[in-house]
């Protein structure tokens, strides 16, 4: 697997490019910001782009994927239950922003249990709400890509709109927590982790 990341954005957004080592396919997680470098990094490595993945639709994750749409002339998925975010500036927080981001609708609205296939890489979504109705992890291959769901040392926020801590606990006890220590955890912002250092360390989250 080729895994890098690009922090794009006033407020540091991890997107993250992951791409299939054998046919070079490759997918955008999270392009918040900045799409002239995540294309110029997307070039370096010699990949090519076969879709985008909003792991939730707020601002500062989804504010390149019209740029990158067109030039790239790819896919946008985002969960069904986040995507009416997309298109709402109040929604997707750019109104708190100062800016009114609006994009066009998904080509493919996500569920739980979906795949996403790249290249020789197949990833699940699982539906993680609390920090967004429609929030998810994408997770495969020992990695599970958490957008603001869980980070570390730390979880997401639940005071903005369609926000629930007890769903976001929910999830990430349920869905993120029963997946193996080794599982590295990539989150919208921050360092990387693990569950399992998660799991022993996390204030909000630790057994």
């Amino acid at each position: 697997m080729i895994l890098e990341t690009v922090v794009v954005g006033d407020l540091g957004t991890n997107c993250y490019i992951v791409a299939c080592e054998k046919t070079k396919e490759a997918l955008i997680i999270d392009p918040g910001a900045e799409p002239d470098r995540i294309v110029r990094l997307v070039e370096k490595l010699g990949v090519k782009v076969v879709g985008i993945l909003n792991t939730h639709g707020h601002a500062d994750h989804i504010g390149a994927d019209e740029a990158l749409r067109r030039k790239l002339d790819v896919p946008l998925m985002i969960h069904r239950e986040d995507a009416p975010l997309l298109h709402s500036p109040g929604r997707n927080l750019s109104l708190w922003g100062g800016f009114d981001l609006r994009i066009s609708p998904a080509e493919r609205l996500l569920e739980e249990d979906d795949e996403i296939k790249v290249g020789e890489l197949t990833f699940k979504v699982v539906h993680t709400p609390g920090h967004t109705p429609g929030g998810i992890c994408l997770v495969g291959h020992g990695k599970a890509f958490c957008g603001d769901t869980l980070f570390a040392g730390s979880v997401g926020r639940t005071d903005l709109p369609g926000g629930s801590w007890g769903q976001l606990i929910d999830s990430i006890k349920k869905k993120i927590m029963t997946l193996a220590d080794e599982t590295e955890v990539f989150p919208g912002h921050g360092p990387s982790t693990t569950v399992g250092e998660e799991r022993s360390s996390n204030p909000f989250v630790a057994d």
